[in-house]
């Protein structure tokens, strides 16, 4: 891969985290009421997802170099883990904002349930190993735990009060940013001979 290239590309995923960031941001203002929910809003949601999906492949392309087992299963993981919660945050805002809380209730108690509970357990599993991963190959440690930390209660998020969670995805996209501000800053970088 050529220098310039690699820098596009770093530069690419940056800007997918900071738009997952500004998603997750406007996400937790209509949850918290600030932003109104609109036809807009819901169909934002799992944008979000959607980003970090680009900014997650260019975290491990930025620290794979010397990478352990470790940084690929969670990259593996990490890919995996969001591309369900692309279809859980597509239920949420697109299927259950338009049914009644028993229809949603009934949807929850069958397989629906279930998977949305495993999506959102691997999502916490992945977080953390990736996290791990991306701490050993030298990437930013405070965000990281930034990161690994905000998924316990986001995963969590039907066991967790409102402002615990909104809280933690506050910390998510603050994660994410910095991140991704990592990620701009070595397209900057001097290349390698």
């Amino acid at each position: 891969m050529t220098a310039p290239l690699a820098r596009l590309e770093l530069r690419l995923a940056a800007l997918a985290g900071w738009l997952s960031a500004a998603i997750i941001l406007v996400n937790t203002a209509k949850r918290a009421e600030i932003l109104p929910t609109t036809a807009i809003t819901q169909l934002l949601a799992p944008l979000a997802q959607i980003f970090a999906i680009g900014f997650i492949i260019g975290l491990y392309f930025a620290c794979r170099s010397g990478s352990s087992g470790l940084l690929t299963i969670g990259f593996i993981a990490s890919l995996a883990s969001i591309a369900a919660l692309v279809g859980v945050e597509f239920v949420i805002n697109l299927v259950f904002a338009y049914l009644e809380p028993a229809q949603v209730d009934a949807l929850r108690a069958g397989p629906l349930g279930t998977a949305l509970t495993v999506a959102s357990i691997l999502f916490i599993l992945a977080a953390v190993v990736y996290a791990a991963g991306l701490w050993r190959s030298g990437a930013p440690r405070l965000p990281l735990a930034l990161y690994a930390a905000a998924t316990f209660p986001i995963g969590l998020r039907a066991f967790v009060p409102e402002v615990a969670l909104q809280l933690a995805l506050v910390v998510l996209a603050a994660a994410v940013v910095w991140l991704s501000v990592t990620l701009w800053r070595r397209t900057t970088e001097p290349a390698a001979a």
